[in-house]
């Protein structure tokens, strides 16, 4: 019981994260490149959680395991996961890359049936069915449009399979602590933003622009020290603690709650509006999540 309330925190916490991550990439998004973006973020990550070994906040041990698993879901996520999401939004609107990204969910509860042989409770189908409409409705109230971008489409269904597959290998990679596959996903992050932003810096003839973002940018500066300390070390470990806990269909069930975070910020903090539509869409999302964990609660009347 204190297992499952464990990892259902976790996964909350998570997903408040990444909500509130819109408010600190809001305006940065809009002028920087993605890619300068993630690999300021995965370098600032990867700096601060060596930090943390050095002076023995973190513990990681690595020596004499087998390395495979780590590398599986650190390919998967942050390094596929992020590649397609980053060119998928760049050649789709927003409509149609957040109703897309919406069915992380329910791919994650397809491969861990096909890959896990966990299926899902018809209890937690119904939930995450209902959060997913809840996401539609909310994407579709801020207004509908259509890019018509095959290769948009195809690297936003790569990136939800991605993600899918990150969650099954975090499920099999049970003998590392969730610090442990924290930090190879953010090694390996960092690696590989870090080089593909440089590459695109010097081809844009941007090298010294992108060296001294964080210093002549506040706001990007304040985007990547969220994004890399909040979304990376803190997120990642989040979710890899409740994928150990209640499993990869639980953990999915969850991620809706990341479109209400960032919808009632951008409403209170930014002054945006809030319409019906969105309102209803934000109580199907709250509904769904409920439906989904409700078996935590009547196993624990038993």
């Amino acid at each position: 019981m204190n297992k499952r309330l464990i990892g259902s925190a976790c996964a909350l916490g998570c997903e408040v994260l990444y909500g509130l991550s819109y408010i600190f990439t809001k305006h940065v998004s809009e002028s920087t490149s993605g890619f300068a973006l993630l690999g300021w973020r995965f370098l600032v990550a990867f700096i601060a959680i060596n930090l943390l070994v050095l002076f023995g906040i973190v513990k990681i041990d690595l020596r004499r395991k087998n390395l495979k698993p780590l590398i599986t879901v650190a390919i998967f996520s942050p390094c596929i996961y992020f590649i397609a999401e980053t060119f998928g939004i760049r050649n789709t609107t927003a409509t149609e890359s957040s109703v897309m990204l919406a069915c992380i969910p329910a791919v994650s509860l397809i491969a861990s049936s096909l890959l896990l042989k966990k299926k899902p409770s018809h209890v937690q189908i119904t939930g995450i069915l209902v959060t997913l409409i809840g996401v539609v409705i909310t994407v579709i109230a801020a207004g509908v449009s259509s890019s018509l971008s095959i290769s948009g489409y195809a690297a936003l269904a790569i990136a939800v399979i991605s993600y899918a597959l990150y969650s099954v290998s975090v499920d099999k990679a049970s003998d590392y602590s969730e610090m442990e596959i924290t930090y190879a996903m953010l090694e390996f992050g960092a690696l590989l933003f870090v080089l593909i932003a440089i590459v695109e810096a010097v081809i844009s003839g941007s090298a010294t622009a992108l060296m001294l973002l964080p210093f002549k940018n506040r706001d990007f500066l304040i985007a990547i020290l969220y994004q890399g300390i909040g979304c990376s070390i803190l997120a990642f470990f989040l979710s890899n603690a409740a994928i150990s806990r209640i499993g990869v269909n639980g953990t999915s069930s969850f991620v809706g709650a990341s479109t209400v975070v960032s919808i009632l910020a951008g409403t209170f903090l930014l002054s945006e509006p809030f319409t019906i539509y969105q309102a209803a869409g934000t109580v199907a999302i709250i509904i769904g999540v409920y439906i989904a964990n409700s078996q935590i609660r009547s196993t624990h009347g038993k």
